[in-house]
This record gives C-alpha cells, sequence and structure tokens, in this order.
C-alpha cells in the first residue's frame, strides 16, 4: 500500500523522542499526521548511589543516530523516498542535565536525570540563603519550586563535585544544556560549528530562565553562581535551528524543538485556554494551557512555558502536575522485584486481581511532586495481610498511577476554577486498559484516548514542519487533522470513588518524613556509620563501657 501510495505521500516530516527510558526516532505525512515508520532503542539507566540517576550522554546521542538510520532503512524498503522528509523535530526529557567540552564533543560527566535526588544537600544549602527558606521565593519569575528536579540545582552540584567540570567552567570550555541541546549541538556540527540552542519550553525547566521576559535571568545566574557563558541561546519552539551533519538525513533543517510534555500537549492540539492532557510515561505529567499569560498555582503546581510556535509568536503557558513515578513503577516491579518478566504481564495479572484487596502503593522512590513537594517521601506498600499476593500488588501499583493524577488534577480543578468534563490521555502506559478504566473511575470522568498514541513526537513533527523556511504543516485549526479516539467511561459509584482516594491519602501521609537529606560521606563519597549522631554515640559509648569493663576487671584481678 505504502509503495503504491509512494508519489500522494507528499512532505514527510521527522520526530527524534529522546525519553527517560528509550529513544525513538518517527516519520509522518505532514498532510495528513499519519504515522509511517519509527524505530525504536531503549536507553540504560544508571544508579551509583542510593537516590542517583544517571544516563551516558554519548550513549543517548548513539541511539539517536541508530534510530534515524534504521527508520530510514524502513522507509526504504516500504519504497518511500527518504529524500521526502523535509524537516526534523527534536522531542527530549526535561530538566536532565548535560555538561560537555566544546572543544572536543565529550561529556564531562553522565548526564543527572531529573528524578535524580544527590541534590537534596545542595537544595537545602541554597535554601539558607533564602528569606524565611522560603522555595517558592524565585516562583514569580521561573514558576517553579527550589527543588532537586530542576537542572540549575543540577549543574551547580556538578561545578562543585566534579574537578574536571570545574576545571572546564574556569576554562571556558565548558557548555551545559538540556538533552535537546545535546542533542542538536552534536547533529548540527558538534565542535565542528555545532548550535549552542534550547528552545522556551526546555529553558523554563532549568530554575535558571524568567518566564515573563522569556530570557535568561542574570539575578538567578548570580544567585545558582551559573556563568553565562556556560548557557545554550534561547529559541522559539518552531524555526530553523541548523542542519543536520551526517548520516541519511544529512541537509535537512532541524526546525521544531519541544519538551515532551510540551510536546504531547501540541499533539493532542490542546492550543486552546483550558485544554489539557496527561501523559503517562516514566512519570505522569497533566498540563493545562492557560493562554498567553502565566498562571501561578496556589496548589502545588508548576507554571511552565508551553510552547512558542515561532519567533514572532507569543508563548503560551501551562499549568503542570508533575508525578516522578508511573511507568517506573511498573519497571521496579519487572527489575526489582522480579514479579513480571514484561511490562505488559501487569496488565495480566492486575486483571485476574480485579482489587487491591485494600493494599496501598506509594511509589515515592524520588520523594512525591506535585502538590506536595516533599523530597523527604519514600516509597511504602501498605495495608499487606496474609491474603495479598503478587496481582493484588500489581493492581495496586497501577492504582497508585491514577490516584496521583487525581490528585494533581484536583489541584489544577482548584486553579482553573472550571473542572475538566474529561481527561485526554497519552503515552505508553495508555496502551493498558485496567489502568485506563481504573483512572476513569478514580476520577469520576470519561478518559480519551487516541487511536494513534504517539503524540509527544506528533507535536514535535507538526513544530518542525510548520517554522518560517519549512512549512510543510498547517497549525491553522481548519487544516489539523480529525483524532478518532477510545473513550473509557467511569463504570463505579463515586461513593467507592471517593472511598478508595481517602485510604490512599491516608498512605500518602504514611510515606513523608522519612529522609532530610544527603547522608553524610567520607573522602571516598561512601556513607559513614559516624555521621549518624545517635549510633555513632552508641558505637562510642559501647567502646567505652567494654574500656571501663576490661579496666575494672584487671583492677580486681
Amino acid at each position: 500500500m505504502a509503495a503504491s501510495n509512494r508519489i500522494s505521500l507528499g512532505p514527510l516530516v521527522g520526530a527524534i523522542d529522546q525519553g527517560t527510558g528509550s529513544t525513538r526516532f518517527l516519520v509522518f505525512n505532514a498532510k495528513t499526521a499519519e504515522l509511517l515508520s519509527h524505530h525504536q532503542v531503549e536507553i540504560q539507566q544508571k544508579f551509583p548511589k542510593e537516590g542517583w540517576v544517571e544516563q551516558d550522554p554519548k550513549e543517548i546521542l548513539q541511539s539517536v543516530y541508530e534510530c534515524v538510520e534504521k527508520t530510514c532503512e524502513k522507509l526504504t524498503q516500504l519504497s518511500i523516498e527518504i529524500t521526502n522528509i523535509k524537516a526534523i523535530g527534536v522531542s527530549n526529557q526535561r530538566e536532565t542535565t548535560v555538561v560537555w567540552d566544546k572543544t572536543t564533543g565529550e561529556p564531562l560527566y553522565n548526564a543527572i536525570v531529573w528524578l535524580d535526588l544527590r541534590t537534596q544537600s545542595t537544595v537545602e544549602r541554597l535554601l539558607k540563603k533564602i528569606p524565611g527558606k522560603n522555595k517558592n521565593f524565585f516562583k514569580n519569575r521561573t514558576g517553579l519550586p527550589l527543588s532537586t528536579y530542576f537542572s540549575a540545582v543540577k549543574l551547580r552540584w556538578l561545578v562543585d563535585n566534579v574537578e574536571e567540570i570545574r576545571q572546564a567552567v574556569e576554562e571556558d570550555r565548558a557548555m551545559f544544556g538540556t538533552v535537546d541541546s545535546w542533542i542538536i549541538w552534536s547533529l548540527t556540527g558538534g565542535k565542528n560549528g555545532g548550535v549552542h540552542c534550547t528552545d522556551v519550553t526546555n529553558a523554563s525547566r532549568t530554575m535558571l530562565f524568567n518566564i515573563n521576559t522569556l530570557e535568561w535571568d542574570v539575578e538567578l545566574c548570580q544567585f545558582f553562581d551559573v556563568p553565562m557563558s556556560l548557557l545554550p541561546k534561547v529559541r522559539s519552539s518552531s524555526e530553523i535551528y541548523g542542519l543536520m551533519k551526517s548520516g541519511a538525513l544529512t541537509g535537512v533543517p532541524i526546525s521544531g524543538c519541544l519538551g515532551d510534555q510540551s510536546a504531547a500537549l501540541v499533539g493532542q492540539m490542546c492550543f486552546q485556554d483550558g485544554q489539557a492532557k496527561n501523559t503517562y510515561g516514566t512519570g505522569c505529567f497533566l498540563l493545562c494551557n492557560t493562554g498567553p499569560k502565566p498562571v501561578l498555582s496556589d496548589h502545588g503546581l508548576l507554571t511552565t512555558v508551553a510552547y512558542q510556535l515561532g519567533r514572532d509568536k507569543p508563548a503560551c503557558y501551562a499549568l503542570e502536575g508533575s508525578v516522578a513515578i508511573a511507568g517506573a513503577v511498573v519497571r521496579w516491579l519487572r527489575d526489582n522485584l522480579g514479579i513480571v518478566k514484561t511490562t505488559e504481564e501487569v496488565e495480566r495479572l492486575a486483571a485476574e486481581a480485579g482489587t487491591s484487596y485494600g493494599c496501598y502503593f506509594v511509589p515515592a522512590f524520588s520523594g512525591l511532586y506535585a502538590p506536595y513537594w516533599e523530597p523527604s517521601a519514600r516509597g511504602i506498600i501498605c495495608g499487606l495481610t496474609q491474603f495479598t499476593n503478587k496481582n493484588h500488588i500489581a493492581f495496586a501499583a497501577l492504582e497508585a498511577v491514577c490516584f496521583q493524577t487525581r490528585e494533581i488534577l484536583d489541584a489544577m480543578n482548584q486553579d482553573c476554577g472550571i473542572p475538566l468534563s474529561q481527561l485526554q490521555v497519552d503515552g505508553g502506559m495508555t496502551n493498558n486498559k485496567i489502568l485506563m478504566q481504573l483512572q476513569a473511575d478514580i476520577l469520576c470522568i470519561p478518559v480519551v484516548k487516541p487511536s494513534m498514541p504517539e503524540t509527544t513526537a506528533l507535536g514535535a513533527a507538526m513544530a518542525a514542519g510548520a517554522a518560517e523556511g519549512v512549512g510543510v504543516w498547517s497549525l491553522n485549526p481548519s487544516d489539523l487533522t480529525a483524532v478518532t479516539c477510545e473513550r473509557f467511561e467511569p463504570q463505579i459509584n463515586p461513593e467507592e470513588s471517593e472511598y478508595r482516594y481517602a485510604r490512599w491519602k491516608k498512605a500518602v501521609k504514611k510515606s513523608m518524613g522519612w529522609e532530610s537529606s544527603e547522608p553524610a560521606t567520607n573522602e571516598n563519597g561512601e556513607a559513614s556509620i559516624f555521621t549518624s549522631l545517635p549510633l555513632g554515640f552508641y558505637i562510642v559509648s559501647s567502646m567505652v563501657m567494654l574500656i571501663g569493663a576490661k579496666y575494672l576487671t584487671g583492677l580486681a584481678k
């Protein structure tokens, strides 16, 4: 079919979708938004210490090259001309921080992933510089609380703790960027003239960017002690940044860039005030378009730049509820507990159980994000009985994703004043029908899933294809392709939903207050037992008692 329609396909647009768990390259028909082909490569996450999450920037880049080449091979096998690919967009995991040497093109350390908690002591140190230790002190400028989540504190930690980076900063060799910057710089030439840039959506997740002026903020850079020479140039989400310099798509412009959640908002075509979507990936992210003016939350949500689709176009903003652990809890059941061999198996186990049997799972592996912003929380499973088995735990894990979404939806409804009548969803987890039905039951509103779930990549492709100088994708509402959807209606009564939700909230309270900051370490970076005051006192006093007893025994002789 593809071969016979080859001539009528028209212009195509590619999208690099670089997420926390995998990298993909997808190619869409610019006229119909049809997905023609794609390739995916899983990305390894490294956990060198408790709470630390890293990835290899070179592995990320290699996965991008591999996905582009493999997808082009697949298109050629389908008799689709890759010369029809007129532009490439980039969508990426946000906040994840990379520092590299601009003279060698080599990363100076692993990428610190957005989930990483090592910077808690850095956050606490920075809070001491703020009047009243108010973590929302910069919210009017950034839309964000001071948290381990955002890039500025990760960059501060790297400069403070990695000698190679500190030296490179002093010698003006260092470049900082989120994953989009690393990818675009590398693809457009790297050390041989690569373009060092980011877009407004990714910049707005660093805590160094003023969301009102749409520029790097001098005072914020001074507060975090970050030289502005490290920072990429901020561009709109839809313009030509540079050309591909190698591979099958050499010469094709990279002309779209959106943080993954903003890309999903565009891909779901949420261009009107009040339109919202929820993406279920490694984490879970609910965004609501608030139009051309930033709206600050009173209920623990973030204010972020949603998109700016052209240099001369106004920026649009969104309220965002961020949940750290969604799909990651399913991977944890597979990789850490070993109760399933594949992520798909979780749906089968949950279906067999049909209930959690009073078991509640709070997967606060990286603390709690919205609406609590509580870094001291840790994961708990409670309500266990002798009857509880792995099926109930699998069900409770899926329920946890839905309860967390309910919490951020409640906060969003309070901030916006107009409750959502339905929830548009996307992301890899939406293939799980048990999860989608649970979500409708717990929210007590319909959940609507597009038949083409690749909305994040689609959003990046739309931004790239619509860019000035490319112009192969129209974003006029009348030209946008109607999307067919699957709809999940609530099937339980609201009273039961409220009862289960209240029990979940009780479990959340029990998860809080487990950790205060990083444990102190010795010169090898290892936690020392003597850094715990009670334990250190116990050990020292025990030694004194033993010595005293030996002395008294000697006297008695």
